[in-house]
C-alpha cells in the first residue's frame, strides 16, 4: 500500500500515522534503546515521534512465561547440586565405614595410604561415570520433544543439545564426585591399622564426656539425655546430619514461600478479582475497540440503564458495596497501537489491585499502570501520560504502579472522567459487587437476577481465570521439593546407619545393663532430633533469604515488580510449621536405623569387643 492509499483510508477525525523500522548498532540494553529513542526524537520535527516499541519489549512479551521458570529452577538446581555433593560424601564415607576392617587388613598386607585413597576415589567414580552416561542419554531423549516444540513454534532450524553440553555436564559432575569422595578417602588412608581391625568400638571415647555429664543433670530419662549428648561424641558426623537437614529445611522453606507467592499472584492477577459478583448491563458489548457484528435477522439488544442497575443493587438485600467499570480503546503517548483504558466509577478502594508503589486513584486526572506499561512507555510514577481519541486528548498523571497480568499488564486504570474528557461514553457497562458477610452467593444471585431481568441486566459469579502457567510452576516446584527432601532424608538415614554401626558395641553394653528396645529407639531418635532442630533453625532463614532473592527475579523476567505483600509471605504460624518440618525430616530419616538398633542382640553386639 502506498502512503497516498493509506491516507485515503484515514478517517477525517484522525491524522495519518506512519511506522518506521530502525536498526541500531548498539541496542542490547534498555539504556542503549533510550539513547537511540532520544536521538530519533531530536532528529525529527517536534511531536513527530508519537510512540516507539523496542525489540526488548517484544522479546520479553514473547518469552515471559518461559523466563519466569528460570530463576527458581536454577535455585533448585544449585540446591540439588550441593545436596548431591553432600550425599556423595556420605555414601563414600559409608563405604569406608563398612569396609573399615577390610582397610585394616589391606594395610596390614602392605597397602600404602595413597593406594587406599585412590581405591576409594575410584570406587566412587566408576558408578558415577555410569550414572553420568545414563543421565546424558536420558537428558537428550527428554530434550528432544521440547526442542521440537520450539522448532515448530518459531519455524526455525532443527534444534538439539549442543555437543559441548554433553561433554561439560558429565565432566563437571565427575569432578564434583572426585572432590566429594576425596575427604572420606583421605580419612580411610589415615586410618590406623589397629583401629581399623577393632571395628565396632566407638572411636574417641573421651569425646562427649562433658556433654554426657551436663545432659545427665537434665530432668529427662537417661536414654534421652544420652541421645542429646551423643552428637558431641562425633561432631563431624553430626555436622553431616545437620547439613542434610539444613538443606532440606532450605528447600522446603523456599518451596513453601514460592507456593504462597504464586498463590497470591494466581488470586489477584486479574482486575476486579476481589468482587464475588459481576453484573453485566447487556447490549452485546465486544472488547474495547471492537465492532459488534450481529447475525442476519438478529436485532440489537439494548443495554440496561446503568442508573437502574445501580438502584437495583442498592435495594438488593445482601449488597455491601459495588462500583462500575467501562472500557475503551485509545492511543497512549509512547505506546504503539491501541491501549485499553478501564474507567472506574464509585468506591473502588476495596477491590483495587495490589500496589507496588504510589497510591490508588483518588480523583480525576489520575491513572495507575503496571511496570510493564511504564517500561514500554518510557515513563515513571509521577509522570504524565497523554491519551488521544478521534482528535481529542487529555492528560493524566501516573499516581501508582500496580500488579496485574490482565491484557498483559498494558491496561490503563483511571476514573470515568477521563473517558468523558475524550468524548467517549463513560457509563458503566459492568458492575462489581461485594456482598455482606454470611450471604449465600447462589441465593443472592437468584434474587438479584429476578430484579435485573426486567431491566435487561444479568448477574453472575466473578470469573475464576486460573493460569495454567502458574499451575505448571506449582507442580514443578512440588516435584523438585519432593525429590530434594527425599534425598535429604536418605542422607540422614545413611548417616544414622553409619553412626549406629559404629556404636554397636556401646549399644550392646547399654542393653546388657537393662536398656529396653523402646528406650533404644528414643535414644537414637533424640540424638538426631536435637541436631535436626538446630539445623532447621539455621536453614529456615537461608530459605527465606533465597525466596526473597529469587521471587523479584521471577517478576523481572516477566517485566513486573511484585508487591511487597507477595514476597513477605512467611507469617509466624508458617515459620513454626517449617521448624517442625525440619525436625520431622530428621526423625523420619532416623526411624529405620533406630528400629535396627532396638532389635540388635546384645550378645552379637558385644562380639565386637
Amino acid at each position: 500500500m502506498t502512503p497516498a492509499q493509506a491516507e485515503a483510508l484515514t478517517t477525517k477525525s484522525a491524522a495519518p500515522t506512519y511506522e518506521m523500522l530502525y536498526r541500531f548498532r548498539h541496542a542490547g540494553t534498555d539504556a542503549q534503546m533510550s539513547t537511540a529513542r532520544a536521538a530519533i526524537a531530536a532528529a525529527v520535527p517536534s511531536g513527530a515521534l508519537t510512540a516507539t516499541r523496542s525489540h526488548l519489549v517484544v522479546r520479553q512479551e514473547q518469552l515471559a512465561n518461559a523466563l519466569a521458570f528460570v530463576p527458581f529452577v536454577a535455585a533448585f538446581g544449585v540446591l540439588g547440586l550441593a545436596m548431591s555433593v553432600l550425599i556423595i560424601g556420605i555414601v563414600v564415607s559409608g563405604a569406608v565405614g563398612a569396609a573399615t576392617r577390610r582397610i585394616g587388613i589391606l594395610k596390614s598386607l602392605g597397602f600404602t595410604p595413597a593406594q587406599v585413597v585412590r581405591a576409594y576415589v575410584a570406587q566412587a567414580l566408576v558408578p558415577a561415570a555410569v550414572g553420568c552416561a545414563l543421565g546424558v542419554a536420558l537428558g537428550n531423549v527428554l530434550a528432544g520433544p521440547v526442542l521440537g516444540d520450539v522448532e515448530d513454534v518459531y519455524s526455525g532450524a532443527p534444534a538439539s543439545v549442543p555437543w559441548w553440553v554433553d561433554v561439560a555436564a558429565p565432566a563437571a559432575a565427575l569432578a564434583l564426585v572426585a572432590v566429594a569422595a576425596l575427604v572420606p578417602a583421605l580419612r580411610a588412608g589415615r586410618l590406623r591399622t589397629v583401629e581399623a581391625l577393632s571395628v565396632g568400638r566407638t572411636a574417641g571415647t573421651a569425646r562427649g564426656r562433658l556433654a554426657r555429664r551436663l545432659t545427665g543433670r537434665l530432668p529427662l530419662p537417661r536414654p534421652l539425655s544420652l541421645g542429646l549428648a551423643h552428637p558431641f561424641a562425633r561432631p563431624a558426623r553430626s555436622l553431616t546430619t545437620a547439613a542434610a537437614v539444613a538443606f532440606a529445611a532450605v528447600t522446603v522453606t523456599f518451596a513453601v514461600g514460592l507456593a504462597l507467592t504464586l498463590g497470591a499472584v494466581q488470586s489477584n492477577r486479574m482486575l476486579d478479582s476481589a468482587a464475588p459478583v459481576v453484573v453485566d448491563t447487556g447490549g452485546g458489548q465486544g472488547p474495547p475497540g471492537a465492532q459488534v457484528v450481529r447475525a442476519p435477522g438478529q436485532s440489537a439488544e439494548p443495554s440496561a440503564d446503568p442508573a437502574e442497575v445501580a438502584a437495583a443493587l442498592r435495594a438488593q438485600e445482601g449488597t455491601r458495596r459495588f462500583y462500575g467499570t467501562a472500557q475503551a480503546e485509545v492511543r497512549a503517548s509512547g505506546i504503539s497501537g491501541g491501549t485499553t483504558v478501564t474507567a472506574y466509577e464509585g468506591d473502588t478502594s476495596w477491590a483495587a489491585p495490589q500496589l507496588v508503589s504510589g497510591s490508588w486513584l483518588t480523583g480525576p486526572g489520575q491513572a495507575v499502570v503496571t511496570e510493564r506499561f511504564l517500561h514500554a512507555a518510557g515513563i515513571a510514577v509521577g509522570d504524565s501520560l497523554t491519551l488521544t481519541e478521534a482528535g481529542r486528548r487529555t492528560t493524566v498523571r501516573i499516581v501508582g504502579e500496580a500488579f496485574f497480568t490482565e491484557d498483559d499488564g498494558m491496561t490503563v486504570l483511571t476514573p470515568a472522567t477521563t473517558l468523558t474528557a475524550l468524548g467517549l461514553d463513560a457509563e458503566p457497562t459492568r458492575f462489581h459487587v461485594d456482598t455482606d458477610p454470611g450471604t449465600s452467593e447462589s441465593a443472592y444471585l437468584t434474587s438479584l437476577n429476578e430484579t435485573l431481568d426486567a431491566i435487561g441486566a444479568y448477574a453472575h459469579p466473578g470469573g475464576d481465570d486460573s493460569s495454567s502457567v502458574i499451575a505448571a510452576m506449582d507442580a514443578l516446584i512440588g516435584m523438585l521439593t519432593l525429590l530434594l527432601v527425599t534425598v535429604a532424608g536418605l542422607g540422614v538415614l545413611n548417616t544414622v546407619v553409619l553412626d549406629t554401626r559404629d556404636r554397636v558395641h556401646d549399644l550392646g553394653v547399654y542393653k546388657s545393663l537393662g536398656m529396653t528396645p523402646r528406650q533404644t529407639v528414643g535414644m537414637v531418635l533424640t540424638s538426631v532430633a536435637g541436631v535436626g532442630l538446630l539445623a532447621s533453625v539455621a536453614g529456615i532463614p537461608l530459605g527465606v533469604a533465597l525466596h526473597h532473592y529469587v521471587t523479584p527475579l521471577m517478576g523481572d523476567a516477566v517485566g513486573m515488580n511484585l508487591p511487597g505483600s507477595y514476597i513477605a509471605v512467611y507469617a509466624t504460624p508458617v515459620l513454626a510449621l517449617l521448624l517442625l518440618g525440619g525436625l520431622t525430616i530428621a526423625v523420619a530419616g532416623a526411624l529405620l536405623p533406630a528400629g535396627w538398633a532396638a532389635r540388635t542382640d546384645p550378645a552379637r553386639a558385644l562380639r565386637t569387643e
